[in-house]
């Protein structure tokens, strides 16, 4: 018999970790232009902060029965999400382990079993290796464990939201969220039955680092100018100029508004304070849109008095939360960011629906979300592509090597600009950058200390 290598120990994983002196590239009021292109940054990040936190990897509505999955990736590993035969949701690499192809090419499906089409190799959804085409072929015993798929070892959902980490040391999901699940729950609870289902996408790829998506991801300072054309869009029929974002056009600094930090590089942008809190209120901002009075009329015609609330859930929530490092909610969207190189980033729009599980809205609730995907079309198609065209500018300009510096300062020693909770949180203008300044903080640190990550292979 040949010798061979199974019994010898693993080779170390996600021990990168570039010679940087972090501190010297992230100050309290800045950070250098490396962290967004260098190569090597970027390499490191893919498993000190990918591979290193919890990474949202889908919603459980695109998965909703046993062999359902969809495929994504964490970072740059490709991986197939699903519920196995059993029910239990698995996030397998998506990679044959006898030569490394793809092992599914579909975006999404229902499948028991899971056949490379390069060799015919042919594995369970647990991960475990079925079959191989003429295994006499083969001196070692194909039923050691190496040869079963590699997966996620930590798989949570956090009501409805699931979550990966190739951490063992990572807190448990809920501590990793931390305070960032009030508003996640809070935007959840509008609905009826306290849920929504994931539809169709909006996908935009911009050349620049996914950092830049995720800075922008609470920034209020850029909407009154890079939105404007958005703005003016939202009221060309309106006289008073108080539909959609509006409330940035005078003096956003001291609007109710804020942002708040909340810790592990989360963070959160409430507009809602300059709504007024009763039904109806968020329907009267909606920007126009095509086929709008049709729905209000048959809406009100429908559930009368209770119609304002109903009309509410067609309605963009004025909200963005934001967990790091790729999940952002923002109005009714969730939104995915996915690094694909040091410059160049995916961000998957996926709208969602209601569920009226109760029916307490009966036939209503088709017409609800027949205009909700109609006001959820609004920002992916005229707003995104300002951030993304914004992404790409900075991503230029950050070539050049001399101008080292990219400055995050707004607010800061300002007395009186910010407050501290008792959980920790800081909550400051939505205009400020105190967002930015704090994450930087976490990736400062989770870049110094690279995990010892894993993977698990069922035996």
């Amino acid at each position: 018999m040949p010798s061979h290598p199974l019994n010898q120990a693993p080779l170390p994983i996600g021990r990168t970790n570039p010679d940087y002196d972090w501190d010297q590239l992230v100050h309290e009021d800045r950070v250098h232009r490396v962290v967004y292109t260098a190569p090597d940054i970027f390499e490191a990040e893919m498993t000190n902060i990918f591979g290193g936190v919890w990474v949202y990897l889908a919603h459980e509505s695109q998965i909703p029965r046993n062999d359902d999955y969809v495929t994504v990736r964490l970072g740059l590993r490709p991986l197939i999400v699903l519920r196995d035969s059993s029910g239990k949701y698995r996030a397998l690499y998506n990679r044959c382990t006898h030569r490394g192809a793809t092992l599914c090419r579909e975006a999404s499906g229902s499948a028991k079993v899971f056949q490379c089409a390069y060799h015919g190799w042919t594995f369970m959804n647990t991960g475990e290796l079925r079959g191989v085409p003429w295994p006499e072929g083969y001196a070692s015993d194909l039923r050691n464990s190496c040869f079963n798929l590699a997966q996620v070892p930590r798989v949570e959902s956090y009501r409805g939201f699931i979550f990966g980490t190739l951490n063992p040391d990572a807190p448990a999901l809920a501590d990793y969220l931390g305070p960032v699940r009030e508003p996640i729950d809070e935007w959840l609870d509008r609905h009826p039955g306290s849920r929504v289902v994931v539809r169709d996408a909006n996908r935009l790829k911009f050349h620049g680092n996914w950092k830049l998506a995720y800075d922008n991801s609470a920034d209020g300072y850029h909407v009154k100018f890079s939105h404007r054309s958005l703005l003016e869009m939202e009221n060309r029929f309106k006289a008073d100029n108080e539909k959609g974002m509006s409330f940035y056009k005078d003096h956003p600094d001291d609007a109710p508004m804020y942002v708040r930090y909340f810790g592990n590089g989360h963070h959160f942008k409430d507009k809602r304070p300059n709504v007024e809190k009763r039904p109806g209120a968020l329907w009267e901002i909606e920007g126009l849109a095509p086929g709008m009075e049709f729905f209000e009329e048959e809406i009100r015609k429908r559930l009368g008095e209770n119609a304002p609330r109903a009309l509410d859930l067609a309605s963009s929530e004025p909200v963005n939360i934001n967990v790091f490092p790729n999940l952002l909610i923002l109005g009714n969207h969730i939104q995915v960011i996915e690094p694909v190189s040091v410059t160049e980033t995916n961000t998957t729009w996926y709208a969602t629906a209601v569920v009226d599980e109760d029916g307490d809205l009966g036939e209503t609730v088709d017409l609800i979300n027949a205009f909700r995907m109609r006001t959820q079309e609004g920002f992916p198609a005229f707003g995104e592509v300002d951030d993304a065209t914004n992404f790409e500018e900075i991503q230029r300009g950050l070539a050049a090597p001399e101008d080292e510096w990219v400055y995050m300062h707004r607010g800061l020693g300002i007395p009186g600009r910010f407050t501290t909770g008792a959980d920790g949180s800081i909550t400051g203008p939505a205009t400020d950058e105190v967002f930015m300044r704090e994450t930087f903080k976490e990736w400062k640190r989770l870049m110094a200390n690279p995990p010892a990550i894993e993977i698990r292979r069922e035996v």
